[in-house]
């Protein structure tokens, strides 16, 4: 029986959407991780972070800058979170436990990563696969990334 507008789709089209979303997760999850690794310096040194949002606030936009002037002052503390904070979401997105939690948390870490850039005021932003489609993968997870094949959470629902 063929798919009609308007109707739920049924069975291999709900596989393969499931099968999808789960190799956005899992590839999301795998580049969090890693960005996440390459921060782990931060966790006894502030200063690079503290370096890369003075440079950002030094090119910034009136909105950047608003943003800037608020956050630096949580420098120490952001850089101990955001380490920790993307490795643990990538491990949590790899392994399909609470994906649309991580999703969430890791689209609003990046995005506040991104409003600190400026960098969505720029062209480049829509060519750049660490902008607006990660964004979207992201957000796509947080919508519709629970109960995923090969997830850790889904195998703990089905035990009970």
């Amino acid at each position: 029986m063929a798919h009609r507008p308007g109707l739920p789709k049924t069975g291999r089209s709900q596989q393969a959407q499931a099968a999808g979303l789960m190799i956005v997760r899992v590839t999301s999850g795998v580049y969090l991780f890693f960005i996440g690794l390459h921060k782990i310096p931060w966790l006894l040194d502030s200063t690079p972070l503290a370096n890369q949002l003075s440079s950002w606030l030094s090119q910034s936009t009136p909105i950047n800058r608003w943003y800037l002037e608020r956050i630096m002052p949580g420098t120490p503390l952001f850089a101990r979170l955001v380490p920790l904070g993307e490795m643990l979401a990538g491990v949590a997105l790899i392994a399909g436990f609470w994906t649309r939690l991580a999703a969430g948390c890791a689209f609003l870490m990046v995005l506040n990563f991104q409003l600190a850039q400026g960098a969505m005021w720029h062209y480049a932003y829509l060519t750049d696969a660490t902008g607006l489609p990660y964004l979207g993968a992201l957000l796509a997870l947080t919508i519709g990334g629970g109960r995923l094949p090969l997830s850790v959470g889904e195998k703990v629902k089905r035990r009970r």
